[in-house]
């Protein structure tokens, strides 16, 4: 018999939430730039593009220019996608623990 907890174990690729946990996960502090996001999170351009747009306009991440750097675009985690991680991580263990 297969039980719901087998098969959230077995599954091998993340959904898009698992996607928008790990981006936010990557931009929580200073900021990062948009290749670390993209290596980081094991994303195509294409991909990270799509996810960033939905990102920032759900206000859970925020652009920042980093005028050290040259005016170089970062992004930073908002306090509204910290309210999302800590309740998708709340979640998480709560499905995972019996």
């Amino acid at each position: 018999m297969v039980t719901l907890e087998k098969t959230l174990s077995v599954s091998k690729h993340r959904d898009r939430l698992d996607i928008i946990a790990d981006i936010l996960n990557a931009a929580n502090g200073k900021g990062v730039r948009k290749t670390y996001l993209m290596y980081k999170c094991n994303l195509s351009f294409k991909q990270l593009k799509n996810y960033l747009g939905f990102l920032l306009q759900k206000e859970l991440l925020k652009q920042v220019i980093a005028h050290k750097s040259g005016g170089v675009t970062l992004f930073q985690i908002t306090p509204k996608g910290q309210t999302f991680l800590k309740t998708y991580k709340n979640l998480q263990n709560f499905l995972t623990t019996s």
